[in-house]
This record gives structure tokens, sequence and C-alpha cells, in this order.
């Protein structure tokens, strides 16, 4: 694929378009780190320095996939969430949140991905405009996330429900990454299997962390 120079603000913006299509589309074949802009820039017909006319780096196109992948996934999320049986107990709506929570992050790798590259490496090689925008954003996207689990579970305040919403995403960043071992570390556990007890599965493990979270949260929520 080929193109001329975009001179208008629409077609500049099929062209971040096309970048962020492409960048997505290389994420189901390879993770983030093996993502490179040479290859992007290849994919998308363009030269380096063109796709750096639309995005600071390689790390600001992940950013901004990473944003149009988290509005997909809060509309789920919203959608899930607004069929809630309020006149259920709250353990059963506090257990359906949690699954939720897993099921929907679950069906979507890249994101889950993208989250547990978000400190270490997407959020370096950024501009600050690009860093202001993408935390607007984020914060934006967050109080939609504490409004969502308020609605699951009116019993938490907005305080304690951006606390358990932060620290969610935190957890599933980390055991994202650990649920996905280098081709050495499986070729251990395919060696001694004594070892596959260390082995990590990314959505009974998130279970487990969100339930021990939302359940810490809720008592001190009812008794404040």
């Amino acid at each position: 694929m080929t193109f001329q120079r975009a001179r208008s603000e629409e077609q500049r913006a099929e062209r971040r378009r096309v970048i962020l299509a492409t960048a997505r589309e290389m994420l189901t074949e390879q993770p983030v780190a093996q993502l490179t802009l040479n290859e992007l820039s290849r994919r998308v017909g363009l030269a380096k320095s063109n796709v750096l006319n639309y995005f600071d780096s390689r790390e600001a196109v992940l950013l901004a996939l990473m944003t149009t992948e988290t509005a997909d996934w809060l509309v789920a999320l919203e959608t899930a969430v607004s069929g809630f049986d309020q006149a259920r107990t709250l353990t059963h709506r506090a257990e359906k949140l949690a699954s939720t929570l897993v099921s929907t992050l679950t069906a979507r790798p890249m994101l889950c991905e993208l989250i547990s590259a978000q400190a270490a490496v997407l959020e370096h090689n950024i501009s600050t405009e690009m860093a202001l925008n993408y935390k607007r954003s984020a914060v934006a996207d967050f109080g939609r996330m504490a409004a969502a689990v308020r609605v699951a579970v009116p019993e938490l305040d907005e305080e304690r429900a951006a606390q358990f919403i932060t620290v969610a995403a935190l957890l599933a960043g980390a055991i994202w990454s650990h649920s996905r071992p280098s081709a050495a570390v499986l070729a251990a556990y395919e060696a001694a299997p004594e070892l596959t007890a260390m082995r990590v599965e990314f959505g009974p493990a998130l279970r487990i962390a969100l339930d021990g979270l939302l359940f810490g949260l809720l008592p001190r929520a009812s008794s404040s």
C-alpha cells in the first residue's frame, strides 16, 4: 500500500486510522515487544519518517491503540452491568462483577497485552503533549469504569470503586505478563512437570485476585 501526501484534516485522520489498524493487525501476530516501527511503516506503505508525522513514536501508536481498545471494552462492560439484577444479594452481584471483568478482558487479549506493557513500555519515548492527552483520556475512562462498578455494586462508594478499578487494572497487567511465559520457560515446564505449579492461567488467576480485592473493599464500604 502506498500513499500520496495527506493534504486535508480528513486525509490525515484517515492516515492515522490506517496506521492504527495496521498496528492492531500486527498485535494479533506478535507481542508488543516485537512490534517495530520499521515493520509497521513497511506494512502501512510509508517511510518511517512519514509515520512519525502522525505519531511521535512506536509507543505513541500503541498508546493511541490502547485508548481505542479501552473504549471498545468499556462499551461491553457498561452493557453487561446494565443487566445486573439489583434484587440479587450483594455476594451474587459482586461475584458476577468479577466474572464479567474477567470474561470481557479475556476476550480482548490485545488490550491485556497493551495494559501489561503500559507503564514499562508504552508511557516511555512519548512527548509531554501525548502524555497529557493520554492521561486525560485515561482519567475519563477510569471514571466510566468506576461508574460501571457502582452500577453493579452500589454498596461501593465512589472512592472505593475508583480504588477497585485502579488496582484491578494493575492486577490484570501483571497477571497477563506472567501468563505469557517465554519459549524457554515453556520448555522448562515441559521438561520438568514438577514446575508446572508455577504456571499462571490468566482467567482463573485474575478471578481469584479480583474476588479478594472486591470482597476486601466491601466490608469497609459497608461499615463506613
